[in-house]
């Protein structure tokens, strides 16, 4: 029997497919032709069938999806660690408000976005859903490193050093949506800061442009007990109920962080259909709360999960967010068999891309579906034994185990090295804004 050309056939000891769910295969292969996986079948069948351009052969490692950082503010890494412990309110108006007003600019986002997506690249992690200013910076730098990216239009009701008002953020991020229209890897969003920061007016706007686009729209919410008390005074709702009269609730809106939600609130975004990205390090960092997950998903939400900006965790790290989340779920349900490692890991990759609205090409090794692929070495004398892939990676492995990635079938990640951008290079950036920031 004839065998059939594949570009590249990648070989491992388990892989972990996220779906079928609660599926791990042993001694499996991924067959992938033209960017798309081909088949997954035992590694003695595929050799038979398929005759690879490139074989790479994973006898040590479990082979996941590629992970979906569902919220994170890329350049924010240029500001990792300079405002620590502090709370929320005090962290934005004493330290990082002022520093952006200072230096913020199109060289800033693209060098701060290089260094996050290049870090986000390392881990794992193989698409990031962006909420900053500059998005024609961040897309450029996504671009240079094959990272695929949904990059936020970011909106807010008051001046930055990027824009003047509210439609001046919506002209210029929809300049950028025109300019990058049809690139395979860079997708956009409409990107409201809050519901503290953006106006009624600025909702409605972003509510037409968000159907007219068909794109997603990714917000803060009910991240604080504080904005809640402010909504009530302001608007006399609560920031999901304002939402749903302005026609913003659907299964487009992706809300961040949802950490103070009452059984109101939770039906309001079930009967619409949200999704949510949870971020437990950066809401357990700045003493935001612990979001209630467990409910979120019995109400039959898409929860991803967000890493936030290096700024307010200081890690662009979905292994490490997998742990947390699962972590403070045991421990807010008092409940062992909270959020296990199956669930955790589809939140970071299926769940994430469902509420991207790319469920259908990223989130899972299916056939048909983009080859975005992490491998990760379970060889360490640390990391073993191992009786249970599935939980091993959630609770023994990390981001440093990572050792290949691919997106869409071309590597970027080989032996833990960037294939894209040197370290050199990075360093160099790294130490140029550390020492503006510090001036």
């Amino acid at each position: 029997m004839a065998q059939t050309p594949i570009d590249l056939l990648i070989e491992a000891r388990y892989i972990v497919p996220v779906e079928p769910f609660d599926t791990t295969l042993e001694h499996h292969s991924i067959a992938i032709r033209g960017g798309r996986i081909e088949a997954i079948l035992p590694s003695d069948e595929a050799r038979r069938l398929y005759l690879a351009r490139e074989i790479v052969n994973l006898p040590a490692h479990i082979v996941t999806p590629g992970l979906v950082n569902l919220h994170t503010h890329a350049a924010m890494t240029l500001m990792r660690g300079l405002a620590d412990d502090l709370p929320l309110m005090r962290w934005l108006h004493e330290a990082i408000w002022p520093a952006e007003a200072r230096h913020v600019s199109h060289a800033f986002v693209r060098d701060g976005s290089l260094l996050a997506g290049s870090e986000m690249l390392r881990g794992g992690i193989t698409t990031c859903n962006d909420m900053y200013f500059f998005p024609q910076a961040s897309a450029e730098a996504f671009d240079r490193l094959g990272l695929r990216a949904v990059i936020g239009i970011t909106v807010i009701d008051f001046p930055s050093q990027y824009a003047s008002d509210a439609d001046d953020y919506l002209n210029k991020g929809l300049a950028s949506f025109e300019s990058w229209r049809g690139h395979p890897l860079i997708q956009f969003a409409l990107a409201p800061h809050a519901p503290y920061t953006v106006s009624n007016r600025s909702f409605e706007r972003i509510g037409i442009l968000a159907e007219e686009l068909e794109i997603p729209i990714h917000i803060h919410i009910h991240e604080t007990a504080d904005e809640i008390a402010h909504s009530l005074r302001d608007f006399g709702q609560r920031p999901i109920a304002r939402l749903e009269s302005l026609g913003l609730l659907g299964p487009n809106l992706i809300g961040v962080h949802a950490v103070h939600l009452d059984p109101q609130d939770i039906e309001r975004l079930g009967r619409h259909h949200c999704a949510i990205a949870h971020c437990p390090t950066s809401n357990m960092k700045l003493a935001s709360g612990t979001a209630p997950v467990s409910r979120l998903l019995e109400q039959g939400l898409s929860v991803g999960l967000g890493s936030d900006g290096a700024a307010s965790n200081n890690r662009l790290d979905l292994w490490r967010e997998m742990l947390h989340a699962t972590l403070l779920a045991k421990l807010s349900n008092g409940d062992a068999s909270s959020l296990p490692a199956h669930q955790a890991l589809r939140m970071a990759t299926l769940h994430g891309a469902r509420a991207l609205g790319l469920d259908h090409r990223i989130g899972s090794i299916l056939p048909g579906k983009a080859a975005d692929i992490c491998a990760l070495r379970i060889d360490d004398p640390d990391s073993l034994p191992l009786f249970d892939p599935a939980s091993h990676l959630l609770y023994v492995l990390g981001r440093h185990c990572v050792s290949d990635v691919w997106i869409d079938g071309q590597r970027k990640v080989k032996g833990g090295e960037l294939l894209q951008i040197s370290n050199t290079e990075l360093l160099s950036v790294a130490r140029l804004w550390q020492n503006k920031l510090r001036q």
